[in-house]
């Protein structure tokens, strides 16, 4: 049984093998390999299996073993110095492993069907399976500087794969973008890295975390230096997992192909800065003002994600928003000190956002052919609606991923939401009121999404010759006027459901959408009436509440605040764009409601629109502050460069060269002629001197 954990580390390597291979490939035989399209993804997909079955087969072993293995090899030497590479498999470990391979398996079936048509088939896998490696070693490392290795392989193939249309500007754009915000990131978390290894000597995370305690414990440290290292340790994960203020990116890399925004929003670059901030939970625990930056930075990104998805019209940056705002709750819920409940959110979160992405990408690719092959029209919600009739499994299937989304049992994102929602509220009612308040902007924003693409009328038909939006408010009006906008005489195009190797990874997603949340309740473990998961991340006894079986329906009466609140913006969306909207406006006929209401509410509409299409005008402020005044700051050190610090060395060698050229004519070459200088000189200084 040792032997099987002495080769952990074939986990990453089973998908960079993948990867080595297809790209040894395009290398050599650019040409010939593109005829081997269904052989080249079988290889990634084989391969990531293959880790996929070990990373199961070490989750079972450590339920009923040892659960923390390491090995380290020694890498570097100099001096005092020594560098170490290995990997660490502990719990933490083990579920991330299940958790990567199982989401990357799923993307690549998916991705093998949806981007088979694409010129860069094969280097779309090349790429996706060094992603997948990078995120599998980044989760085994044992120590800093082999995360900050990975950590840098991760971010450099998100800028791939964001930016895999290239041509496209906007996705160009896009990757840069991505690229420079988690470079300001990552710089932090360098500094934060150094600086912690200067206060204990140590790369290793338990040999930091033991070391920092005791320097602390006997006060032989700066406090005010080491809550800076951790902040700028912290800075990593907010650039990494999208927190406010280095969110921007992560709309962006909708341009990106849709199986690669569901693989980063779901299990990989945006889940690795959760992660580390999960592993290094020990060390920040330790600085009571760290925790509570996190936590609070976690509940303005969770508020400020759900108020931009309000009124988004693309499908994919809606959920990525969506992304944001339950990437805060994870941070939140690990500020408060809920370990178990932001990890638990971050699993059944990956799995729920992976099915709404795939789900998503469905839906772009049936529309593609309608509305047209362009970002703007295919994943434009207002083209779609009446979906449900022409894809019913996609359909139910992201209905299944909504739910969960919202925190309604008994879907997986419920049990650890919720969890989440109590403990904030226990811990300073403040954040709790921002996390109860978020929860039912989330079940508005989901259900205005799925009511949008899935429930009324199909709108696909309905636009004029220059293909301009009839999209007329922002809170439902989508008025079909036929008598304007006819249909074209050519014979109509409808969407169609997807094929099966498309649908096979949203089915097998539904499972762990409906049921992995049944991990989180508490049940008998081991003769203890402890939750599964709480038992297996090893948490301390005192760290959670223990509910006995008899109180569980106790439980979910303490749930109905968070599902009560769910479906009231499940209410509001279905009262502002569900198919029953024709009823909610008679009624509002008969009862006569003032025109002051529908004054106040339309301005609240546009000011809810512009807050939203303008990203909170964050975006903005950073251009012009940071782009422009870049820029100009530049200029004017430009100017001062050119005709400043240049100008005084130009006129100093003008100067010396208009005297030489001046001096010249003073040198005759006649000895009398300079004896004559001389004597006059003199005498003039003689005088000088006299007169004075």
């Amino acid at each position: 049984m040792e032997l099987i954990f002495q080769n952990v580390w074939l986990v990453p390597l089973f998908p960079f093998l993948a990867s080595f291979f297809l790209s040894l490939g395009l290398f050599f035989f650019p040409k010939s390999i593109k005829k081997f399209r269904r052989i080249s993804s079988s290889i990634s997909i084989l391969f990531l299996s293959l880790g996929m079955l070990l990373s199961f087969y070490l989750f079972w072993q450590q339920i009923t073993g040892n659960p923390i293995h390491k090995y380290l090899w020694s890498w570097i030497f100099y001096k005092n110095i020594v560098l170490e590479i290995g990997y660490l498999l502990d719990p933490l470990t083990s579920i991330m492993l299940v958790l990567v391979t199982t989401v990357a398996v799923m993307v690549m079936i998916y991705s093998d069907n949806y981007m088979f048509y694409d010129e860069g088939y094969i280097k779309f896998f090349c790429y996706l399976s060094l992603f997948t490696a990078s995120m599998l070693g980044l989760v085994l490392s044992p120590n800093l500087i082999q995360v900050y290795i990975f950590w840098e392989l991760v971010g450099m193939c998100s800028y791939l794969l964001i930016g895999f249309w290239f041509t496209r500007p906007s996705a160009a754009n896009a990757c840069q973008k991505a690229f420079v915000t988690n470079r300001i990131g990552d710089f932090g978390l360098l500094l934060g890295i150094l600086g912690f290894y200067w206060i204990t000597g140590s790369f290793d995370f338990q040999q930091v975390s033991k070391r920092f305690f005791e320097l602390l414990s006997s006060n032989q440290i700066n406090l005010v230096f080491s809550t800076f290292c951790a902040l700028f340790l912290f800075l990593g994960p907010v650039a990494k997992s999208a927190q406010f203020p280095l969110h921007i990116w992560l709309p962006d890399a909708m341009e990106g192909p849709t199986p690669i925004s569901a693989l980063i929003h779901a299990a990989t670059m945006v889940a690795a800065g959760i992660f580390l901030v999960a592993r290094m939970f020990p060390l920040f625990q330790m600085l009571p003002f760290v925790m509570s930056i996190i936590s609070w930075i976690g509940a303005i990104t969770a508020l400020l994600g759900a108020t931009i998805a309000l009124a988004q019209k693309d499908l994919k940056k809606g959920l990525a928003y969506s992304t944001m705002s339950q990437l805060g709750y994870m941070m939140l819920a690990l500020g408060i000190g809920s370990y178990k409940a932001g990890l638990f959110h971050l699993i059944t979160h990956a799995y729920s956002k992976a099915l709404l992405f795939l789900g998503s990408g469905s839906v772009i690719h049936s529309m593609e052919p309608i509305v047209g092959y362009h970002p703007n029209k295919s994943q434009n919600m207002i083209f779609m609606g009446g979906l449900r009739q022409y894809m019913p499994i996609t359909a139910i299937t992201f209905l299944f991923g909504t739910l969960s989304l919202c925190g309604i049992p008994p879907f997986a994102c419920f049990w650890s939401k919720d969890e989440i929602l109590v403990n904030s509220w226990l811990h300073f009612p403040i954040l709790g009121s921002i996390a109860f308040f978020t929860a039912g902007l989330t079940a508005f924003y989901m259900f205005r999404i799925y009511f949008l693409t899935f429930e009324g009328d199909f709108r696909g038909h309905f636009f004029d010759d220059s293909k301009k939006l009839f999209f007329i408010s922002i809170w439902g009006s989508l008025e079909l006027n036929k008598e304007q906008y006819k249909l074209e005489k050519k014979p109509l195009l409808y969407p169609k459901e997807a094929n099966n190797v498309m649908l096979f990874p949203l089915i097998i997603l539904t499972i762990p959408t409906l049921f992995i949340g049944f991990l989180g309740i508490l049940f008998d473990f081991n003769q203890m009436n402890v939750d599964f998961l709480s038992y297996w991340l090893n948490l301390s006894l005192n760290s959670f509440n223990y509910i006995n079986s008899e109180e569980f329906f106790k439980f979910l009466l303490n749930a109905i605040p968070s599902i009560s609140i769910a479906f009231c913006g499940i209410l509001i969306a279905f009262y502002l764009y569900g198919p029953k909207i024709s009823f909610f406006q008679k009624e509002k006929k008969k009862l006569k409601i003032e025109s002051k209401i529908d004054v106040i509410f339309n301005k609240f509409s546009t000011f809810i629109y512009n807050w939203s299409y303008y990203r909170a005008y964050i975006d903005g402020f950073y251009d012009y502050f940071f782009v422009k005044g870049l820029r100009f700051f530049i200029k004017i050190i430009s100017f001062i460069d050119r005709w400043i610090i240049d100008g005084i060395i130009n006129g100093i060698g003008i100067f010396s060269f208009f005297g030489s050229e001046s001096l010249k004519y003073i040198e005759g070459g006649r000895i009398s002629s300079y004896l004559f200088f001389l004597v006059f000189c003199m005498f003039f200084f003689f005088l000088y001197s006299y007169i004075i």
